[in-house]
């Protein structure tokens, strides 16, 4: 999911043109998020930018913020994933993708989004 988000966004295009340009159809879910994560970009980016204190949205590895956008897509809107798992998902995601770093970061902004979107769980 990650690197066909990135695809489009170093391609500058949207996610269904990458999604048609797969040789393999994409999961229901995968596309789902894509999609998702597509249209609700500037929500998102909004929440993101306002809880990682200190960093702007330029200035995130652009992996750093793929992997925020689809994390916090999932903690508002898909409440059939576990907030533990999403939260875990994404860090390893940015451990493995972007900086030395990032894993902390990634963790910190979404135990803070995930405490204002998810505030029961």
């Amino acid at each position: 999911m990650l690197h066909l988000l990135y695809e489009a966004d170093q391609r500058s295009v949207g996610v269904e043109a990458v999604l048609e340009d797969q040789v393999l159809e994409p999961d229901a879910y995968t596309a789902a998020v894509l999609r998702g994560v597509e249209a609700s970009r500037s929500k998102l980016d909004e929440l993101i930018a306002r809880l990682a204190q200190g960093w702007t949205l330029d200035r995130m590895p652009t992996m750093d913020r793929l992997v925020l956008e689809i994390a916090v897509f999932e903690l508002r809107e898909r409440p059939d994933v576990p907030t533990a798992v999403i939260l875990n998902e994404a860090v390893e995601l940015a451990n493995q993708y972007s900086t030395d770093d990032s894993g902390r970061f990634v963790n910190g902004v979404l135990a803070a989004a995930a405490t204002e979107v998810r505030p029961e769980t």
